[in-house]
């Protein structure tokens, strides 16, 4: 069994890939024996799949398809030989040993999930921990991030203190650890999702059967490229899953 399995969900960002993959290989410590799955759901031809070859660790999957964010990431879960496993986008970057970290803070508090502290590339904090999700926040986020500041500071619990843990609510699936085993008994990733919300839905899952934590002690680097919010066909997506979201959970108005 290895200490710590990790997918990345590949799509056309090739360069992304790389550089987080090498991030991943320099900074992780040597003493911790990991796997990591790079699912191509690339619609354009790349040659990720040389990564086996640059490092022992790596595994290349190509599904012939895509699969989505949630259905790449479960592409593997039937392989997972793993104590605990990392959800990771390919637009990270680590700086330091975030994973022997956040593995220490899991062992730590029993918590079935956590998050580090998610940075821009210029060391802010990035609002990406938030309260359970309602209708409102939604809205606001989606067409009125101009406005209503006092209620998106608290549902992206601006009130609490990053030095210290907390338990999060709703943390974004750009950077998460759980354990395998809590992971696999989820199922993943609900299929229903094919991209969006489906990390909205796995934290409440998670919460309803353990606890995701945020851990003050490591960060990484997330550009955070919004693309729902520059793209309309994928803006059209987030509005689907925002739907799917709230039909199974209920529609908590505020």
């Amino acid at each position: 069994m290895t200490d710590i399995s990790i997918t990345i969900v590949a799509y056309n960002d090739e360069e992304d890939v790389r550089n987080a993959v090498s991030s991943i290989e320099e900074y992780t410590a040597a003493s911790l024996v990991k796997q990591l799955y790079i699912v191509d759901n690339s619609t354009r031809e790349n040659t990720l799949s040389s990564l086996e070859k640059e490092y022992r660790d790596v595994v290349y999957v190509k599904p012939g398809e895509n699969l989505g964010f949630g259905g790449g990431h479960n592409y593997v879960l039937e392989k997972l030989n793993s104590k605990y496993h990392a959800i990771v986008n390919p637009d990270i970057l680590l700086t330091e040993d975030s994973f022997s970290v956040l593995l220490e803070f899991l062992e730590k508090t029993g918590a079935g999930m956590a998050v580090p502290r998610l940075v821009d590339e210029s060391g802010e904090l990035q609002n990406v921990y938030r309260r359970e999700l309602t209708v409102l926040d939604m809205g606001i986020r989606m067409f009125l991030s101009g406005h209503f500041r006092k209620r998106q500071s608290y549902h992206t619990m601006q009130d609490m203190d990053f030095e210290k843990p907390f338990a999060v609510p709703f943390a974004q699936g750009s950077f998460l650890v759980i354990r395998t085993e809590l992971f696999r008994k989820l199922g993943g990733f609900d299929s229903r999702y094919f991209m969006y919300m489906e990390d909205a839905d796995l934290c409440k899952q998670v919460n309803l059967n353990s606890s995701l934590w945020y851990c003050p002690d490591t960060a990484v680097i997330h550009k955070w490229e919004r693309g729902s919010h520059k793209d309309r066909k994928l803006f059209q997506i987030h509005m689907k899953s925002m739907l799917s979201y709230f039909r199974k959970w209920g529609w908590k108005l505020w």
